[in-house]
């Protein structure tokens, strides 16, 4: 059966991994600063500040001075400095890689009750490739899902993760990192639960290059109106639980590796002797068949 998607060329998956280590750097970190003007009033307005475009663009030099790994909104990706630098400059020169964040807000679900997907894919590869020549390195696109009795549905999980795979799709291809990021909301009285191997299964379904993506997972925790606390060391082992049990190892290298050492293991390996069957039932001619780096 023939690709559905295209493939990267290795100079594209050597590109999105060389980004994706320069985000995950040890001692660096993401600044998210990709809030709407309207988000951003209540913060300034907060401080006794009014929200004017001289005070949001000072506010915004003055976050992005540091080293980090910042995400955009997409008008203070096109803002400059007092000096007239644009940010992306700024914060490149500072050894920083830009984000920006690329849906178009939530939206409701058709045929739910309530539930939400995320909008802006039909013009995403357009706009992925306009701000990839404007300076960007990594994007943010977020779903929500809510945990009770009812939700999430089957639907609106799958929805979601499929999303969030066509959006890891087009970033790639357009030589840009994505942040895959399925959002917990809190609310609720939930115990200890995740989403993320639906997200993984949409992922190798659309064929991501894993390497070249980050994931942004809440925290395991209960909802805020759950009555039962968990401890902290609880909430830890339940994450690492879940990461542990849905996020694939994605190195091609390690992986082979750890199939090697499966071949080396002294124990029966009942697929290798069905095989074999299969090749002496069909009357083939003699051929060598590889179960990783182990040959029959």
């Amino acid at each position: 059966m023939p690709c559905l998607y295209p493939a990267l060329t290795l100079e594209l998956k050597k590109e999105l991994s060389d980004i994706t280590h320069r985000i995950m750097a040890p001692g660096k970190g993401i600044l998210a600063a990709d809030e709407s003007t309207r988000s951003i009033a209540q913060q300034l307005e907060s401080t006794g500040w009014e929200n004017t475009q001289e005070n949001r663009g000072f506010y915004r030099q003055l976050l992005l001075t540091a080293d980090n790994r910042v995400i955009l909104f997409h008008k203070t990706l096109y803002q400059k400095t007092n000096d007239g630098r644009p940010l992306p400059q700024v914060i490149k020169s500072k050894g920083g890689a830009v984000g920006i964040k690329v849906d178009k807000g939530m939206v409701p679900l058709a045929g739910t009750n309530g539930k939400t997907t995320t909008q802006g894919l039909d013009e995403l590869s357009e706009h992925c490739a306009q701000y990839k020549k404007d300076g960007a390195n990594f994007a943010k696109w977020p779903c929500l899902l809510r945990i009770s009795e009812l939700t999430p549905s089957t639907l609106a999980i799958m929805e979601n993760a499929n999303v969030l795979a066509s959006c890891a799709s087009i970033c790639q291809q357009n030589a840009i990192v994505p942040i895959v990021k399925p959002e917990i909301l809190p609310d609720g009285d939930h115990d200890l639960k995740k989403v993320l191997a639906a997200i993984y299964k949409a992922l190798s379904d659309h064929q991501i290059y894993l390497e070249g993506t980050l994931l942004k997972p809440n925290m395991v925790t209960q909802g805020h109106a759950y009555t039962q606390k968990f401890s902290n060391e609880e909430t830890a082992t339940a994450t690492i639980t879940a990461l542990r049990l849905t996020v694939p190892p994605a190195s091609e290298e390690e992986a082979s590796i750890n199939l090697n050492a499966i071949n080396k293991r002294p124990l029966l390996k009942p697929w290798a002797s069905a095989l074999k069957a299969w090749v002496v039932r069909l009357g083939r001619q003699p051929v060598t068949i590889f179960v990783s780096n182990h040959a029959y």
